[in-house]
C-alpha cells in the first residue's frame, strides 16, 4: 500500500484536514460492493446526477436519505421470494446501501425511478456569504506634508 505526505499541501491550505481521510478510503475501492451500478453525471455548472440501475425494485422499496455530506440510497424488496420458482434468475434484486460522500453546499434536489433507473440530482448551493466579494483598497491620506528644508 502506498502512503501519501500532504505535509506540502498543508503549508499553503486551510481547512484540507480530512483530505488524507478521504485518499485512504479511495484506496479501499475494492472493499465497496459493485453491486448495483451507477453512473455519476454532470448536467450543469453546478449540478449533478447520480443513476441507479435499480431494476426489480418499486419506489417504495427505494430508500434516499441525505444527511449532512453524504447520501445513503438503500434498497429492500418486500417480495416473498419462496413463492417464486425460478429456471434462471438474471435480475438480481437483492437488498443494497450504497454511500456517497458529498462535498460542502451539495444538497439533494429530488429524485426519480423511472424504466430501473433511479436518478438523483444534485446541486450545488453556495452562500451568499461564501460567494466571492470585491473588497475596496482605501489608499492612505495625502494630506501629509513634507517639510523640503534640510537640516
Amino acid at each position: 500500500m502506498r502512503s501519501f505526505d500532504f505535509t506540502p499541501l498543508f503549508r499553503s491550505t486551510v481547512g484540507f484536514d480530512g483530505l488524507p481521510s478521504l485518499f485512504d478510503a479511495a484506496s479501499r475501492l475494492d472493499e465497496t460492493p459493485a453491486y448495483p451500478p451507477y453512473n455519476i453525471e454532470k448536467t450543469g455548472t453546478d449540478s449533478y446526477r447520480i443513476v441507479m440501475a435499480v431494476a426489480g425494485f418499486s419506489p417504495d422499496e427505494v430508500s434516499v436519505v441525505a444527511q449532512a455530506n453524504s447520501l445513503t440510497i438503500t434498497g429492500k424488496t418486500q417480495r416473498d421470494e419462496t413463492q417464486a420458482k425460478y429456471l434462471y434468475r438474471g435480475i438480481a434484486a437483492r437488498a443494497f446501501e450504497r454511500r456517497f460522500d458529498l462535498a460542502d453546499h451539495i444538497s439533494v434536489s429530488g429524485a426519480s425511478l423511472n424504466n430501473g433507473l433511479l436518478s438523483v440530482d444534485l446541486v450545488r448551493q453556495v452562500p451568499e456569504a461564501m460567494k466571492p466579494r470585491t473588497i475596496r483598497v482605501d489608499g492612505a491620506a495625502s494630506s501629509a506634508t513634507i517639510d523640503s528644508k534640510a537640516a
